[in-house]
């Protein structure tokens, strides 16, 4: 039995395997940039929204003073970070306390030992 390899055939279709997956992941790609950049438009237009009901709208100038700053933001992750600690305080102090067990042959290891004659 012999295998014959048609190189042009699969060249072919490695290239369109390929060409297939980027087109793939950059339709992907640019999807989830317009998700993004609406998102955050529509987040905008919510908080425009608020601040009219609540009757603070005509405070604010420019949609700036609406934004939040990179640094701000930061700031603000890192706190909330810091404190939601999720370990608990330790004192760091071990206690040993020795417990007498009552002989039982079930936790004996000289019983699990198998001996064979030769």
């Amino acid at each position: 039995m012999t295998l014959i390899f048609e190189t042009p055939a699969l060249l072919s279709e490695g290239i369109t395997i390929a060409i297939t997956g980027y087109v793939i992941v950059f339709l992907a790609l640019v999807l989830l940039y317009f998700v993004f950049y609406y998102l955050s438009k529509g987040i905008l237009l919510n908080t425009k929204r608020k601040l009219a009901k609540s009757g603070k709208l005509h405070h604010i100038k420019e949609d700036k003073d609406i934004n939040i700053s990179g640094e701000v933001t930061a700031a603000i992750a890192t706190a909330i970070y810091l404190i939601r600690d999720l370990h608990d305080a330790e004192s760091d102090i071990l206690t040993i306390k020795k417990i007498s067990k009552d002989y039982s042959p079930w936790n004996s290891k000289i019983y699990g030992m198998r001996f064979y004659k030769r």
